[in-house]
């Protein structure tokens, strides 16, 4: 039987438990329509329904019971209008825990336990796997097609207010925890037309560009580091591909048109993410040679995102760039950063640039 660690539940009261109590106490004070009667009548109805629910009582009842004794309404809109902000509330303390979830990751989880990178690399030296564990990589693939079903949960804006809350929290700001608080409580969590194919491969691109983009990359920087033989050009161990706007087996609303233009902002949030890292490359790479070739890329880049030019770097231009780079570094100036270059190497061979498979599935990455 699984058994949870006690230190780890340990921390998830102290990083999680605690202060979800103290932060979701910012939600009172935040300055909307009857938000702070809605947040104390809602911890009522939760020791109303625990204790209705105990006794039997249906949920009908036990909303009719509370609304009659604890509030003063009298109509079916007020009614309603109360339930909805119950929601809208609930909904909110959700997107906090998971906001103060992801700060503590690493200190519930064991990041060098079971399931981990560093795990596994321990095992294969401590039980003598290695030449069986190259040969395995040399033929192993796993690809990763990206689906709509994320999004149905949290909209991409809110995905961006978890990501920023949980960076305050690990900071412990609270001055710009109680902001995006506000910034939630203004923000919509339900689209008010059904998205579109189109709309729903934008929002999933929010994961692309911020948890895959970072991950797989460093995936394959950790296997390229610890067991540099396997690393087989021939054989890419990560692919990646895309379900929205690719799925033409009997999805009515996904036209050649939709793959198009899904395609395109695929291309285009790739880019933005590579020329993103050129950029932080350039601060590093300010030696004589190198530093005029990262120039370089950088100006391609930005063009080919935000240039009017029909000319568009290819991923064999990007590719060569950095291998060129990557030699230079490594002939006259010590190998210094070098470890940065051949990350973002990995990084395009891994998401190159997008094309559409017409009658296919899924839209993949060009290499």
């Amino acid at each position: 039987m699984f058994q949870q660690d006690p230190h780890a539940l340990q921390e998830f009261e102290n990083k999680v438990g605690i202060n979800f109590q103290l932060y979701n106490g910012l939600f009172t004070s935040l300055p909307f329509h009857k938000i702070e009667k809605t947040g104390v009548l809602l911890s009522m109805l939760l020791a109303v329904c625990e204790d209705g629910f105990a006794k039997g009582e249906s949920p009908e009842k036990i909303i009719d019971e509370f609304i009659a004794k604890q509030t003063g309404i009298k109509t079916d809109k007020e009614r309603n209008d109360l339930l909805f902000r119950f929601i809208q509330y609930a909904e909110r303390q959700v997107v906090l825990f998971d906001a103060l979830e992801d700060a503590a990751f690493t200190a519930v989880n064991d990041t060098s336990g079971p399931g981990t990178m560093k795990n596994l690399f321990d095992r294969v030296r401590t039980e003598d796997k290695g030449e069986e564990f190259i040969e395995k990589l040399k033929r192993f693939c796993v690809q990763l097609v990206l689906t709509a079903h994320p999004t149905q949960f949290y909209p991409g804006p809110v995905l961006g207010i978890i990501n920023d809350t949980s960076k305050a929290v690990k900071e412990n700001n609270v001055g710009n925890i109680n902001m995006y608080l506000q910034q939630l409580g203004k923000t919509p969590f339900l689209n008010k037309k059904k998205p579109t194919p189109f709309d729903e491969a934008v929002s999933l691109i929010w994961y692309l560009e911020n948890v895959f983009y970072e991950a797989a990359g460093s995936i394959i920087s950790q296997l390229q580091n610890e067991f540099p033989e396997a690393m087989n050009a021939a054989n890419q161990i990560v692919k990646m591909g895309f379900w929205p706007g690719g799925d033409r087996d009997g999805n009515p609303f996904v036209v050649a048109e939709t793959t198009l233009q899904v395609a395109a902002a695929l291309r285009s949030s790739i880019l933005r993410c590579y020329y993103t890292d050129v950029r932080e490359l350039r601060r590093r790479l300010t030696f004589n040679g190198v530093e005029q070739m990262i120039i370089s890329l950088e100006r391609k880049l930005y063009e080919s995102v935000y240039g009017q030019s029909e000319t568009k770097i290819t991923v064999k231009e990007l590719t060569d760039a950095l291998q060129e780079m990557e030699g230079l570094l490594l002939k006259e100036h010590n190998g210094l950063f070098i470890h940065l270059v051949k990350n973002l190497k990995n990084k395009v061979s891994i998401f190159g640039l997008p094309h559409w498979m017409c009658g296919r599935k899924a839209v993949f990455m060009e290499k």
